[in-house]
């Protein structure tokens, strides 16, 4: 009898997946809420396309390079992590030899049976080091040009999700019958955003939509009520 092959198949761009969620998350609340709260002072759409397009600049510049040097900052702290270990493998490898044994019990695996592995790592310290950033720290070596992705997919996704709630302004002149308009869009995309980011995820697609709408929506109002008290 024919054996049908084993084929996993595991989502692994949880990185990309949270810098789109930031963005258009943003995106979606900030000018929205910017231009809610200038509608209630002008009349014309043009002045407040105007202001949303130069919020959407500045804040996807900003949440760029906030993507950026979070980025960098993982990738500093792996690389001073890494050398640490380096060292404590070469000045105390028994401490470190111990850990080992130590991470394997917490996986039900007795001394005697992990001693084998043990030594066998102690022969390679590159591969003894790489074991002990993934199982002692918990660190993942970071990709080289993760920081350059995540700036770059924040400030883009953040561009979008700004671009949906003033789309309203750019088709109507009056500024108060854009707001209508552009509260239904914006929860609207907010729920497409939701129901999509759970399939990659593997979140229940409604539950997804659901929770994205609500949490976005009451950032949105509350923004808004901020924005109107002000103004």
């Amino acid at each position: 009898m024919p054996i049908t092959p084993h084929i996993e198949k595991h989502f692994t761009a949880s990185d990309t997946v949270r810098d789109i969620v930031i963005g258009m998350s943003d995106g979606l609340t900030v000018p929205f809420a910017l231009a809610a709260g200038l509608t209630g002072a002008i009349a014309q759409s043009h002045l407040i396309i105007t202001a949303g397009f130069a919020e959407i600049a500045a804040g996807s510049i900003a949440m760029g390079l906030g993507g950026y040097l979070a980025a960098r900052g993982d990738a500093e702290h792996y690389i001073h992590e890494e050398a640490r270990e380096y060292d404590e493998v070469k000045r105390i490898p028994e401490a470190e030899a111990k850990e080992i044994v130590d991470i394997f019990k917490t996986y039900g695996i007795t001394e005697p049976d992990s001693s084998s592995i043990v030594q066998s790592l102690r022969q390679r310290p590159k591969d003894w080091v790489a074991f002990m950033m993934r199982f002692e720290l918990g660190l993942e070596q970071p990709n080289p040009s993760r920081a350059w992705k995540s700036a770059l997919t924040i400030a883009l996704a953040y561009v979008v999700g700004g671009m949906i709630p003033l789309s309203a302004y750019l088709l109507l002149p009056d500024a108060r019958t854009a707001l209508r308009l552009s509260v239904v869009v914006t929860i609207v995309a907010l729920a497409v955003f939701g129901g999509v980011k759970g399939k990659f995820t593997g979140v229940p697609v409604l539950r997804s939509a659901l929770q994205t709408s609500v949490i976005g929506g009451l950032a949105a109002a509350a923004a808004f009520g901020i924005a109107r008290w002000i103004s």
